[in-house]
């Protein structure tokens, strides 16, 4: 049975970029949580989602979906360079843009160059349902992924237009299945802790000083359950099933309210 791999659609994004590093059966789906549901259910294998953009931040429905929704493995990370261009119709010319599609967050990651030539901006859901949307009028642009502009047989009119060069988003793989260490491994958890009070983050921080362990990451987000709650999302160096890093699992485990391992992978380079 071929390996399906799940991914935000549609075809022609960043997300069917980083999908395509993984094999051929790709299955596109409409929102991160059905991407998500798709692995869990079993209808595919593996799947792959925006976790963080080097500029925009963390993708909170992707954190979300992994603490409270889907029982999931993060088995492995893509970083794909975010390179946005202005999609046009054939024959276009930049005076001839009114208006520009794309999704937020490449809008966000672009305003630079519409303030500089004076275009409206307007949300998509994709950035390649944003070049599908405006085949055929010359007054219209997208910013996307060079394989939008393929897709409908558009052009490029200008490249890499986003406001920083070394934009990136981070993809995690996901599965219901395990890894084994590799020896170049990364640790992804999830915790809050019992209350509120002075230390108590510095507390569980401590636990990795303690065995010399390095965080890549640290990332709050609302727990939804109260002002002021919050759930911690933590990466660092080491693979669940090594005994050191049992070790810290059982000790955080033992000082949080809420604990939750999302897998050990191998680091992108």
């Amino acid at each position: 049975m071929d390996e399906l791999i799940s991914f935000l659609g549609p075809m022609g994004t960043f997300s069917h970029e980083a999908a395509s590093l993984l094999g051929d059966d790709l299955v596109p789906f409409c929102n991160i949580p059905a991407v998500m549901e798709s692995i869990e259910s079993g209808q595919c294998t593996k799947g792959i989602v925006p976790i963080e953009n080097s500029i925009e931040g963390p993708v909170g429905i992707t954190l979300d979906g992994l603490a409270h929704e889907f029982d999931l493995n993060i088995v492995g990370e893509i970083v794909i360079s975010i390179n946005q261009n202005l999609i046009v119709n054939p024959g276009s010319q930049m005076e001839d843009i009114k208006d520009v599609y794309s999704h937020q967050q490449a809008i966000s990651q672009c305003q630079n160059f519409i303030r500089k030539h004076n275009v409206q901006p307007h949300y998509a859901v994709s950035t390649a349902s944003a070049a599908k949307s405006i085949v055929g009028d010359k007054s219209k642009a997208a910013i996307g992924h060079i394989k939008s502009a393929e897709l409908y047989d558009l052009e490029i009119l200008e490249r890499n237009i986003q406001d920083v060069d070394n934009n990136a988003t981070r993809f995690v793989v996901l599965s219901k299945e395990d890894t084994e260490p590799t020896g170049n491994d990364k640790t992804s958890i999830i915790f809050s802790i019992y209350e509120d009070h002075p230390g108590s983050l510095y507390n569980i921080l401590g636990i990795f000083q303690k065995y010399n362990i390095n965080l890549t990451k640290i990332e709050s987000r609302p727990s939804k359950q109260g002002l002021g709650k919050y759930l911690f999302f933590v990466d660092f160096y080491g693979h669940y099933k090594e005994d050191v890093i049992k070790k810290i699992i059982m000790d955080i485990d033992d000082n949080t309210y809420f604990f939750k391992v999302l897998g050990s992978y191998p680091e992108f380079k």
